[in-house]
C-alpha cells in the first residue's frame, strides 16, 4: 500500500547523530575509517552510478580514498550514520575541473545528473541521502557572509552551523528551509484544480502551492494562496503528509482543501492556465504533450493519486 510509504526524499535511514557533530577526534576518525562513505556534489549535480546489468540508478558513495582527491574549500559535512554504524559525509567539489560535456563525469564512479529528473529511478533512501547532502551545500554556498555585519562566516558544527568570523559579532546562521503550502482543491465530490506556471512545459498540470509567508499560519496560507492563484474561497485545510524539496531549499506542507464548484479567475504571472478537473479525467490522464501529471517523486503527484483513490 502507497498509503504507509513516506514521501519521496524524506526518512533517508540515516541517524543524523547530532551529539556527534561537535566530537572533532570522532569526526577526523571517521572521515578517515575505510568504511565511511563520501557523498560527491558537483554545482548542485549528485554522483549516480548506473548498473551495468539492468541499467538501474544507485547513489555513488565514495570510499575515503577516492575522497581524498576531491576536497573543495567547504570542510566534509556530516549527515549521519546508517543502522549499521557506518558514516555518510557530502563533498562540495564544485571547484574540481570536470570536462565540461553535457553529463560530466567522474571516472570510474559515475556521472553528475540532475537528482529532481533522476530521482525516482533511484533507492529511496538513496535519493534521501542526496537530496540531505544538496540542501546542505545549497546552503554553504549562499551563506558565505553574515546578513547582520557582512563579514565571512566559517561552517562549524561538522557544517550544519555557520558563524560569523568577526569576533565582535560572531552571530551563529543555521541550515535554511522555506515552508510552502501544496494543496489538492476539490469541490467535495468529483472534481478537482490543477493548473500550470508559465514557465514549465507544454501540457503538465499540477496542484496549486505557494510560500508560507511570516506571521501566517499553515491553514491560512493554503487559503490565501488559492485566492490568490485561481480566486476560489477554500476552506477545511488539512493536513495530508509532507516532503523536504531541496531545489533548492523547501519544506512541502501537503493538504486538501474544499471549495464550491464554479469559475476560476486566475493570477497572470503565476497561472498560465487552470481549471476543474474530473476524477475520471485524472484516471485515465494521457501523458501527453496535452495533459500530463506532474513528475512521480513529488508530493503534488501524490496528493492527486490519493485524492483520485489509486494511493490505497
Amino acid at each position: 500500500s502507497m498509503i504507509n510509504r513516506p514521501n519521496f526524499f524524506a526518512e533517508n535511514g540515516l541517524d543524523r547523530a547530532d551529539h556527534h557533530r561537535r566530537n572533532f577526534d570522532w569526526l577526523r576518525a571517521r572521515e578517515a575509517d575505510p568504511d565511511s562513505r563520501f557523498v560527491a556534489v558537483w554545482r548542485y549535480r549528485s554522483l549516480i552510478i548506473q548498473s551495468e546489468l539492468d541499467d538501474s540508478l544507485r547513489a555513488a558513495f565514495l570510499p575515503p580514498e577516492a575522497a581524498a582527491d576531491l576536497r573543495g574549500e567547504l570542510p566534509a559535512i556530516f549527515l549521519g550514520l546508517d543502522q549499521g554504524g557506518r558514516a555518510y559525509f557530502a563533498l562540495d567539489i564544485s571547484s574540481h575541473p570536470l570536462e565540461e560535456q553535457e553529463t560530466p563525469e567522474l571516472h570510474g564512479h559515475g556521472k553528475f545528473l540532475d537528482l529532481r529528473d533522476m530521482g525516482q529511478l533511484l533507492p529511496h533512501q538513496d535519493g534521501g541521502i542526496l537530496a540531505l547532502a544538496r540542501g546542505l551545500i545549497f546552503w554553504h554556498r549562499k551563506h558565505r557572509f553574515c546578513g547582520v555585519c557582512g563579514c565571512p562566516t566559517e561552517a562549524i558544527n561538522a557544517g550544519h552551523q555557520r558563524r560569523c568570523c568577526n569576533q565582535d559579532c560572531k552571530t551563529p546562521q543555521f541550515p535554511r528551509t522555506d515552508p510552502a503550502v501544496i494543496m489538492l482543491v476539490h469541490d467535495g465530490a468529483d472534481r478537482c484544480v490543477l493548473g500550470r506556471h508559465p514557465s514549465w512545459a507544454q501540457g503538465n498540470m499540477s496542484t496549486l502551492a505557494g510560500f508560507v509567508e511570516p506571521g501566517e499560519s499553515l491553514e491560512e496560507a493554503v487559503i490565501r494562496e488559492v485566492y490568490e492563484e485561481v480566486g476560489l474561497r477554500a476552506r477545511n485545510a488539512t493536513y495530508v503528509s509532507s516532503q523536504p524539496w531541496p531545489f533548492p531549499s523547501s519544506l512541502m506542507l501537503g493538504y486538501f482543501a474544499e471549495a464550491d464548484f464554479g469559475p476560476l479567475t486566475l493570477q497572470p504571472d503565476e497561472i498560465e492556465n487552470a481549471r476543474w478537473f474530473h476524477r475520471d479525467e485524472i484516471l485515465n490522464c494521457p501523458h501527453d504533450a496535452h495533459f500530463k501529471l506532474p513528475r512521480e517523486i513529488s508530493i503534488a503527484r501524490r496528493l492527486i493519486q490519493t485524492w483520485v483513490g489509486q494511493d490505497v
